[in-house]
């Protein structure tokens, strides 16, 4: 059961208090003791907000087109919770605040909350705690939350465990043709956008990924609908599912982020996602599948952390050195360790 101090952070979180939301992301970032009931008792609280990710290899220009995106949705009275997952610094440990300093034309606005989040060593793009700082800004009632992944190129998979729609940002002059299949793009992309549509080669970088999305998009596989980096099988209607569900194809867009080109676009395909998968009735089973994997997660760390909590430190450093001499393979090693426990 959390603390009084920890109980009183969580209702005035809920009644709309921007210093307990900072309060309590730190605890969620940091694991502080009773952090767990915290979250527990935000749970009923969560569900109501859009989780857009914005990713993409470094130089894109993802910062800018997350602050410009967020002005443009707060113009439409829209709040909006910003998560922006940046490099763990190797002094302190904590994020470099780059992202926070290309949106600090966003500070001042009430309707806007923007974090830093380091990565801490996670890969894939997200810092670990980054799920429960979604379901803290959600719990506080913002109506979408941006997540800004740390740009690492081809790690930037999670995002699609996390998020209902996946902005992937490209930009041209960054590479080869190749670089977008090489990140995965076919698989996590829900919207791509090619940012910096002002510099020369724009309209071969679109062309490219067009032919990359006719060749390689799962629309030729037969029943199967993409979303998210999955194929979902579509059965017919005598086995209770719509043969027909319309495929997404994810659409691109062109933006020049700091002049705002195209943000508008980029706002109709974002809604027009939301609504195919809303209308599609395939949203539920999506979700299903993140809360699966994200349980799969939980479990392993948790299980992990306290197996190295049991076993003996002398019992783990006689392993490794057996390993270490080659007198013990590793798996062999884990089922000893196993059987320690």
């Amino acid at each position: 059961m959390a603390s009084k101090p920890l109980q009183k952070l969580t209702e005035s979180l809920l009644q709309g208090n921007r210093r307990a939301l900072s309060r309590l992301l730190s605890y969620v970032e940091n694991e502080r003791e009773g952090v767990d009931d915290v979250l527990a008792a935000l749970f009923p609280h969560t569900g109501k907000a859009w989780i857009i990710g914005i990713t993409g290899a470094p130089g894109t220009g993802k910062s800018s087109l997350v602050n410009t995106l967020a002005k443009a949705y707060r113009a439409h009275g829209t709040t909006v919770g910003i998560i922006a997952v940046d490099p763990t610094s190797p002094f302190s440990g904590g994020a470099i605040l780059g992202d926070r300093i290309r949106m600090r034309d966003l500070s001042g606005d009430a309707g806007v909350f923007i974090r830093s989040m380091a990565t801490r060593g996670s890969l894939g793009g997200l810092a670990r705690a980054t799920r429960d700082a979604i379901r803290v800004l959600d719990a506080a009632g913002f109506d979408l939350v941006l997540v800004e992944t740390v740009g690492a190129g081809q790690s930037e998979v999670d995002i699609v465990r996390t998020a209902h729609t996946t902005v992937l940002v490209e930009a041209p002059g960054l590479g080869d043709d190749v670089q977008a299949i090489k990140a995965g793009i076919l698989e996590i992309a829900d919207i791509l956008v090619v940012n910096k549509a002002d510099r020369p080669g724009v309209k071969k970088t679109v062309a490219a990924l067009k032919a990359m999305l006719e060749l390689g998009h799962p629309a030729s596989l037969g029943q199967l609908v993409a979303h998210h980096g999955r194929l979902l099988p579509v059965e017919d209607k005598a086995n209770g599912r719509n043969a027909e569900t319309p495929m997404w194809i994810p659409p691109i867009v062109q933006t020049i982020a700091l002049e705002t080109t195209g943000i508008d676009d980029l706002m109709t395909v974002i809604e027009a996602h939301r609504n195919h998968l809303v209308d599609a009735k395939i949203f539920a089973q999506i979700e299903r599948q993140q809360i699966e994997i994200e349980l799969h997660d939980r479990l392993r760390e948790t299980l992990m952390r306290r197996f190295l909590q049991d076993i003996d430190d002398a019992i783990l450093a006689d392993v490794i050195a057996q390993i270490q001499a080659r007198r013990l393979a590793p798996q062999t090693a884990i089922e000893q360790l196993l059987r320690h426990m």
